[in-house]
């Protein structure tokens, strides 16, 4: 009798979760791939179809056009949501992109004095529940979202970036 061999997915979550990383700019300090996964990992349901997210890191000048460009302010900001295309011919979740600007997340970090990857991790889970649909643009839904993150940073090891 043959024996077919199934290997063993060493990260369950890479399963369910694709995640592509792109570096337009690596200084001040970004994070690693493994970072972004599992900071994104914590912002989204426990179930569901697969997800692909992309994450691009890009400079002030590349932030300061997008920003420009799409929500008509000439200034660099720390992240911006790109909503995906939501379900894929190969039943995944198109969920969107993050553009997350180095230089500027290293500056509020330094202006709150917070660590910088406490600051990282925060936008990134932000980021993730914009394309959830999650959003502050009123009190009730800023409330809403506002604990919904420090629920999420408090699991993963951060504290309440709001204090």
């Amino acid at each position: 009798m043959n024996r077919v061999r199934q290997r063993r997915d060493p990260n369950p979550s890479e399963r369910r979760f694709a995640l592509a990383v792109s570096y337009a700019a690596r200084r001040p300090w970004v994070p690693q791939r493994a970072d972004f996964v599992r900071w994104a990992v914590a912002a989204l349901p426990a179930a569901g179809p697969p997800i692909d997210l992309s994450i691009r890191v890009v400079g002030s000048v590349a932030s300061r056009r997008l920003n420009e460009h799409y929500r008509g302010k000439p200034k660099p900001t720390n992240v911006l949501s790109f909503v995906g295309a939501g379900r894929t011919p190969d039943e995944r979740w198109d969920l969107g992109e993050l553009v997350i600007c180095a230089p500027l997340v290293a500056q509020e970090a330094r202006a709150a004095r917070r660590p910088i990857r406490a600051h990282w991790a925060h936008l990134t889970v932000h980021g993730v529940l914009h394309l959830r649909g999650f959003d502050h643009e009123r009190d009730r839904d800023a409330r809403r979202m506002t604990a919904r993150e420090v629920q999420i940073l408090d699991r993963i090891g951060f504290s309440d970036p709001y204090r």
